[in-house]
């Protein structure tokens, strides 16, 4: 039976691509993120990121006022003071991301053509790149993809055989990563980003790409150019899809299936051991996926296999078949499917559904609470190490968690 699938079109109830940098300059701690944008641009990345008032972040915002959009002044001359200014105030930066916002996309600033001046201005010093995240362009998610696609050009060219890890991982999930690929006999294994900015991994014939997130589609396409290819697998949430992921690597490097089953079996087991306890509270509850991050697909796939919840409807905000078929083939083929965004029909559906969990964004999560309907903040997904066998615990609590809450609430 084929999938069904309902398109959608509307405006997207989700953050802007500025999101992602909360957890991009977290990974990269000598690189800069410097949004040319609103106050409320400003506003929004410093909530997102809850940075202490002690703490000096490698973030900030070069506020366009209101001269600026007007057209009254020149924010290019304005760009450069503050960009000097802030290479002479902290000098281990090594690498400046110029991001742009609707503010700027809406007043025609080229940030390409001003990355390519302040390179020249602070050449040897810095290296300067741009990408959008405006929330006209890019959902929160996508911003990840902008980020790095631009970083694909500076890497350098290289037909050394590889495993090439693509996507934010926290560090201690990468290094365990590392660590079973190693065991698995696969290397020489490189990521983007990279843990120092400056340090970006050769690419090209002889690289194999393996995403550890399904939002990166304009990234994965800009290696494939430079001549990687790329490993198709369900991307590495819970223990069934952390195993086919590593499973998928070893097929591409020509690893027996006797070594590989050796070594993710005692952590296929554990990982199944660390969902029990939440299986239970999880087990027939109905599920509402609305369309925010992109990894839905492979949320649904797992608390529906590994979980035992039923599926209502899972939502995305693309469908890019080159990267999801793997997960789409897991997905139970009487569920129903929807891609894009038409909020007030969707909510319709969630409320004659009467779902036990909607997972959407904290814009809608507030509303539909008031209702008396439980969520789940996707957002949180991003931000939290969720991903491989030993984390599918952890995965699992994310959502019992706010059934458990309701549950031990009583109402007057």
């Amino acid at each position: 039976m084929r999938l069904q699938l309902l398109k959608e079109s509307g405006q997207r109830e989700v953050f802007c691509g500025l999101t992602s940098i909360v957890w991009l300059h977290r990974r990269m701690p000598d690189a800069f993120f410097l949004v040319v944008g609103s106050r409320t641009c400003a506003h929004l990345i410093q909530s997102a990121a809850g940075v202490m008032i002690f703490a000096e972040p490698r973030f900030g915002t070069a506020i366009l006022g209101e001269r600026d959009l007007a057209g009254l002044a020149d924010a290019n001359e304005e760009l450069d003071r503050v960009v000097a200014d802030l290479l002479h105030r902290r000098p281990e930066i090594r690498t400046l991301f110029l991001v742009g916002s609707c503010p700027s996309e809406v007043i025609k600033l080229d940030l390409s053509k001003a990355a390519e001046r302040l390179n020249q201005q602070h050449r040897g010093r810095v290296q300067v790149v741009n990408y959008s995240g405006s929330g006209i362009e890019t959902t929160f998610t996508q911003g990840e993809d902008q980020a790095l696609t631009a970083l694909v050009p500076l890497m350098p060219q290289s037909t050394t055989p590889q495993l090439l890890l693509v996507g934010t991982l926290a560090d201690g999930v990468e290094e365990r990563f590392l660590t079973l690929f190693e065991r698995l006999g696969i290397g020489p294994v490189a990521s983007l980003p990279p843990r120092r900015s400056t340090e970006l991994p050769a690419v090209g014939p002889g690289t194999k790409l393996l995403l550890t997130q399904p939002f990166l589609g304009q990234t994965a396409r800009a290696l494939q150019a430079k001549g990687a290819e790329l490993i198709s697998s369900p991307y590495p949430l819970g223990v069934e899809g952390s195993e086919l992921w590593f499973r998928a690597a070893a097929r591409a490097f020509g690893i027996s299936d006797e070594h590989t089953s050796s070594v993710l079996e005692p952590l296929v087991n554990r990982g199944r051991a660390a969902l029990e306890p939440h299986r239970k509270a999880l087990e027939g509850k109905r599920l509402f996926l609305l369309p925010d991050s992109q990894m839905e697909l492979a949320l649904g796939r797992f608390l529906q296999r590994e979980c035992g919840m039923e599926l209502v409807e899972v939502g995305t905000p693309y469908l890019d078949r080159s990267l999801q078929q793997q997960e789409l083939d897991l997905l139970p083929a009487d569920v129903q499917l929807s891609e894009g965004q038409n909020v007030e029909e969707q909510l319709q559906r969630v409320r004659q559904s009467h779902p036990d969990l909607v997972v959407c964004g904290m814009g809608l999560a507030n509303p539909l609470e008031a209702e008396g309907i439980t969520t789940k903040w996707s957002i949180e997904l991003v931000f939290s190490p969720i991903h491989g066998c030993d984390q599918a615990g952890d995965l699992a609590e994310l959502f019992a968690r706010p059934l458990r809450r309701r549950g031990a609430l009583t109402f007057a």
